[in-house]
């Protein structure tokens, strides 16, 4: 549970939190953190793989362990990557205001908080639970794909937020966006090769625990 989680973040300045419901993680995510890593000098990214989404009501998501699993074995490699069980250990829906007070709580308070998602995430955020606090607690980093226009991003979210809020989202260009997890899942479904759209260890356990099959 989060009491006992040892996150190395005591003397982390910057520090990113890359949230999903990984299922399954892949090279997109992974390029995606550490494009963000080196452009904000982060010194940490903190993986967090989604409990219970509210987004995703309705929807059939893997087991949540299984996505632990694939998150931690494709991020070991990166010194600067950690992973959080703080959603997947919590009851409940997993709301991102609280998985970023539980971060900062664990840095210093002079630390800044950037959280690392994509363009799509961010249109939405409107909806999403306590959105000014949580655009006070950390800016927020959109990863985009190459020749995004970032002007008509804008634009949509000056309808849904505060001006004074629109500073605090910063555009990434990340040429991997492509990459997505719905597209392996039906790779999978349909026989279809995944390799190098994901880490080798995580193509490994898909088929060691035959996901995403049915």
């Amino acid at each position: 549970m989060d009491g006992h989680e040892v996150l190395h973040l005591q003397k982390a300045n910057r520090v990113g939190i890359m949230g999903g419901t990984f299922d399954p993680i892949h090279l997109g995510h992974l390029v995606t953190a550490e494009a963000a890593r080196s452009e904000f000098n982060l010194e940490k990214v903190i993986f967090v793989p989604s409990g219970l989404p509210p987004h995703k009501k309705g929807v059939t998501i893997s087991d949540k362990e299984y996505r632990y699993l694939m998150t931690f074995l494709a991020s070991a490699g990166n010194p600067y990557f950690e992973v959080s069980r703080t959603e997947i250990d919590r009851k409940g829906v997993s709301y991102t205001i609280d998985t970023v007070k539980y971060i900062r709580g664990k840095m210093p308070k002079n630390g800044e908080l950037f959280f690392i998602t994509g363009t799509d995430a961010i249109l939405e955020i409107v909806t999403w639970k306590n959105v000014t606090e949580l655009l006070e607690l950390c800016s927020f980093i959109a990863a985009t794909r190459p020749g995004y226009n970032l002007t008509e991003l804008r634009e949509k979210l000056i309808k849904k937020l505060p001006e004074k809020y629109l500073n605090r989202i910063i555009p990434l260009e990340v040429p991997a966006m492509a990459i997505s997890s719905t597209d392996i899942r039906d790779r999978v479904r349909k026989g279809r090769t995944i390799k190098y759209l994901l880490p080798d260890a995580v193509e490994n356990f898909i088929q060691k625990n035959d996901l995403y099959r049915t």
